[in-house]
């Protein structure tokens, strides 16, 4: 075992128990509910958080990039979801890693990709199925759950052929939010426009097998709807701030930190000069528009306490700029060149991006094991 200071930084942390009593949390909650759960990989990206996912949900994922099915897919997975709509050109990389005992669905928006999929199945025997993928803002891909004619039209195309599974959606605004009740509001919305589809579906004798929604504030709301078959979230498992301040966690609960090492001391701007810039940490600035604006990270001592007020005020590629929060009375800490410090993480899918591995730690704040993750699409 290592202690904190022998290790290379900048590098990623892990609190492994609060990994797993964020785990836990999710597990307690789809179990009381008697509903199917179905993690998100694109956040932790690594076999042995994978594993346990599959210990504590069973074998289905979600997965935003076909790497993670090919890294992953030895870990007992036998049902992936890829979260992205689908091109043909990636057709032909998803079906060399389709077995008996790995299914693998993917999204659509459109019919013409509906038939791209139905054609390459006819011409390949490859079977990749498919979900309709629903958008309820138009922010990003998706059909509008009310768009009956697009819904049906590739409902119809991809049953015909027995590829169609059901319909996907994703309450993306959930993360602009702060309160409960706005995420209760946000869920029952996400529920109720799915179903909505699934209806629209149901009259053209369209049957939904998958309906599957998602996303770790809403699937953390109070609010439940038994015509749904699955949920899905992923940044449950670390959480960052973004999260709290959407109000779902506490910001001791995050079970992700960079660890960095102390490299200047700048009294003239009175700031810390650490070794952490957005290289490590990235330039996710998610909680700019929240009532607490941390920077690009907060700052904790090496123990993983909190310092109040001491934020990431500014990054430079390889340089991170340590200062208190403007407006507030705290004082930086008396710390010495050479010493670590911890920083939380604004968006853990962003900072866990940058980096190859995690340094699990114990209660002890030592490293018993390390984890290796992998990036790459």
């Amino acid at each position: 075992m290592q202690n904190l200071k022998e290790i290379f930084t900048p590098c990623l942390v892990i609190d492994k128990s609060k990994l797993s009593k964020n785990i836990q949390r999710i597990k307690s909650l789809v179990s009381k509910r008697k509903i199917n759960f179905r993690p998100h990989l694109k956040t932790v990206k690594c076999k042995e958080i994978t594993k346990t996912f599959i210990d504590e949900f069973g074998s289905s994922a979600m997965v935003s990039t076909i790497e993670e099915i090919e890294q992953l897919k030895e870990c007992g997975i036998n049902d992936f979801l890829y979260s992205v709509a689908i091109v043909p050109n990636k057709l032909n990389r998803i079906a060399k890693s389709l077995s008996k005992n790995c299914e693998i669905t993917v999204s659509v928006d459109h019919i013409s990709m509906a038939q791209e999929l139905v054609n390459f199945y006819k011409n390949t025997g490859s079977k990749i199925s498919a979900v309709i993928e629903l958008d309820f803002d138009g922010h990003r891909s998706g059909i509008r759950p009310k768009a009956k004619q697009q819904l049906c039209e590739i409902g119809k195309c991809l049953s015909d052929a027995g590829l169609f599974r059901g319909v996907m959606s994703h309450a993306g605004e959930s993360y602009s939010l702060s309160n409960n009740k706005e995420l209760i509001k946000c869920a029952k919305n996400e529920a109720d426009q799915t179903l909505l589809a699934v209806s629209i579906l149901k009259e053209a004798s369209i049957d939904c097998e998958l309906v599957t929604i998602g996303s770790t504030p809403t699937v953390l709301s109070d609010y439940q709807n038994n015509e749904i078959t699955e949920l899905r979230a992923g940044v449950f498992a670390f959480f960052d701030l973004v999260q709290a301040g959407v109000g779902i966690c506490r910001v001791e609960e995050i079970a992700l930190s960079v660890l960095t090492s102390v490299i200047s001391i700048n009294k003239e701007i009175d700031a810390i000069i650490v070794d952490a810039g957005w290289m490590a940490l990235s330039r996710d600035r998610g909680t700019s528009s929240q009532k607490f604006d941390y920077g690009y990270g907060q700052v904790c001592f090496e123990n993983g306490e909190l310092i109040d007020d001491v934020i990431v005020t500014n990054v430079q590629q390889e340089h991170g700029i340590i200062q208190v929060r403007k407006g507030s009375n705290a004082k930086l800490p008396d710390i010495k060149t050479g010493e670590v410090l911890r920083i939380l993480p604004n968006h853990a899918c962003a900072t866990a991006a940058a980096h190859s591995s995690y340094n699990v730690i114990n209660n002890k704040n030592e490293v018993t094991e390390v984890w290796d993750r992998f990036n790459g699409w």
